[in-house]
């Protein structure tokens, strides 16, 4: 079993380029694949290794990193590599937003834990926002959630001023798939005004490990930018597949519709692209078969 380490932490890095090479040295050496975002504002990323020892290893490098003593991860498992190598990128934000002056670090909503979410959503005066990108939202939800039907974070801002008339004398509870988007998102409400936000802290993926199906509100399976492409309850690998030209999740049966060709198009993309672009994704596929065969 690959121990899978989902993280963030919101920290002040001065030179964030700078501590790339050590990191990126430490995770080759236990084995580590992944992908680590540095930004001035701190870290966020997935990791997995072929024990939980590696993990820890990172993890015990990272809370050494200047103001990351108290980073938190979640733990889940796969039965097979959820990533293909070890990536450590040096970004401007570690989630993007566009927004300056949102800092995560001066305030955020109120955290809410796992088991009690869903006395919070089911209160009238408390009306729920999923942060996610809208090919997430699309398999899998909250009942009752909002859907702001944005392609990007960056597009949330603009979706707010848009509908904040919607929320008048509402309370606000948000929520995403690890709890990232949502320190920035409720940092970004009480700027503009908003006096009760709350936030599902560890997001959907600590819901889905804490708390029974039974007594779930979660409808669907959750999306994770890993090999594993979704989770269910239990943080179990989940139905869908990527679509390896747009990046969306599909299912099983999605690879019999009109417009599927594997890693070039689906339903989805496939009057999105060009031929040029099929062509590219075409030959991206022939060298991905041709590697995988010389491994074996």
């Amino acid at each position: 079993m690959y121990t899978i380490a989902a993280l963030y932490h919101f920290a002040r890095f001065e030179d964030p380029a700078a501590l790339k090479p050590a990191l990126l040295a430490l995770c080759t050496q236990h084995e580590v694949a992944g992908t680590l975002l540095l930004a001035h504002e701190g870290v966020n990323g997935t990791i997995a290794g072929p024990s939980a020892a590696a993990i820890e290893a990172v993890l015990t490098h990272l809370r050494a990193l200047p103001g990351c003593a108290q980073l938190e991860h979640k733990i889940s498992h796969a039965e097979t590599p959820p990533f293909g190598r070890m990536k450590v990128k040096i970004k401007r934000e570690i989630v993007t937003m566009g927004q300056p002056d949102v800092d995560p670090r001066a305030r955020t909503g109120h955290y809410v834990e796992a088991s009690e979410w869903n006395d919070l959503i089911a209160r009238d005066d408390v009306a729920v926002i999923d942060t996610r990108n809208d090919y997430e939202v699309a398999i899998g939800t909250f009942e009752g959630a909002i859907d702001p039907d944005t392609a990007s974070f960056g597009e949330f801002p603009a979706w707010w001023e848009a509908n904040k008339h919607r929320f008048h004398n509402k309370k606000v509870a948000m929520f995403c798939t690890g709890g990232i988007r949502c320190e920035k998102s409720t940092n970004y409400l009480l700027g503009q005004g908003v006096e009760d936000v709350y936030h599902l802290k560890g997001g959907i993926l600590k819901y889905l490990e804490e708390v029974p199906q039974q007594e779930s509100t979660w409808n669907g399976a959750c999306f994770v930018f890993d090999n594993r492409v979704s989770v269910e309850h239990g943080l179990k690998p989940g139905p869908h597949l990527l679509c390896h030209g747009c990046r969306r999740p599909i299912l099983p049966a999605d690879t019999e519709r009109a417009g599927y060709e594997a890693g070039v198009s689906c339903h989805h993309c496939v009057n999105e692209t060009t031929e040029d672009d099929k062509n590219r994704f075409r030959e991206r596929q022939k060298q991905i078969a041709l590697a995988k065969r010389r491994r074996w």
